[in-house]
């Protein structure tokens, strides 16, 4: 991840929720009296968001000290502790929301992923996500899906050329779309064209696309479109692939399959946060 923009993300995070003040931290916290907080995993799953632990409380005060026991990727079982945080109480509890919020959806997306990996089960497909992602998360779901073990598509409009149906239909055909990009765009940036049928195939393939993508087609039907993709050509899936029938295309060729659902349909994975009470010492 960008430390650059992960720091930034975190302040507009903490000024959404803390905004000029924690009224109820700091009516009952006023002084520099110091504790520490435990992660708890409250599920299995696989955990993602070491990073935001390490920056989200430095943020709020560069004294805070924090421990991670596991690092992003790996897997976690219920009640299992992930890491600790100690430092001035107001801090701590000013930032353990925005903090455990990020790390339980990076999480969840994370055990999806690798749930779809696994389900897939496939030396030569790649899973991968797409631009399906909540609006100022993306750096950090897109990150979560690498986390899970697998790839990410582009991350925007900006850094990769995706010719879908609409630009098709006011280009007026596929040969349009790519001979326009292909007059102005740069020799390091691919084209990828969707398609739906043969023709489309044939279009794509002759007019130099670089990645072939097939748009709401059924196993059966890519491995029919696939054959008339040269060697040296991207091939991907995508549209109608769920969980439930990801398993099905696993043996029609493609290099990808992108799947929204690892960012937009996502179970947050249960995490809590508590005050941790170390032996021999008393609860406040």
């Amino acid at each position: 991840m960008n430390t650059l923009k992960l720091r930034s993300l975190l302040e507009q995070f903490f000024i959404e929720d803390i905004g000029e003040q924690d009224i109820t931290t700091d009516l009952i916290f006023a002084d520099d009296t110091n504790g520490e907080i435990v992660f708890l995993s409250k599920d299995n799953g696989i955990f993602c968001g070491e990073e935001i632990i390490k920056t989200g409380f430095k943020l709020l005060n560069n004294e805070i000290q924090t421990e991670l026991f596991v690092n992003d990727g790996q897997n976690i079982e219920y009640g299992q502790k992930l890491a600790t945080a100690s430092g001035k109480i107001a801090d701590l509890l000013k930032g353990e929301r925005v903090v455990l919020n990020l790390v339980q959806r990076m999480s969840g997306i994370a055990t999806l992923t690798r749930k779809a990996v696994a389900t897939l089960d496939s030396g030569h497909t790649k899973i991968c996500d797409t631009r399906k992602t909540t609006p100022g998360l993306r750096m950090l779901e897109k990150y979560a899906v690498t986390a899970g073990g697998a790839f990410n598509h582009r991350f925007g409009l900006y850094d990769g050329i995706m010719i879908k149906d609409n630009h098709i239909s006011f280009a007026g055909s596929i040969t349009n779309a790519v001979e326009s990009v292909r007059k102005k765009a740069g020799h390091m940036v691919k084209v990828e064209v969707e398609v739906e049928t043969e023709e489309q195939v044939r279009e794509a393939v002759n007019a130099g696309a670089d990645v072939i993508m097939f748009d709401n087609r059924t196993p059966e039907e890519i491995k029919e479109l696939i054959k008339l993709v040269p060697s040296g050509f991207i091939t991907e899936a995508s549209g109608g692939i769920q969980l439930s029938n990801l398993a099905s295309y696993r043996d029609t060729g493609v290099d990808y399959i992108s799947l929204g659902f690892l960012t937009h349909s996502y179970k947050a994975l249960d995490i809590s946060v508590k005050v941790l009470i170390r032996e021999g010492e008393e609860q406040r």
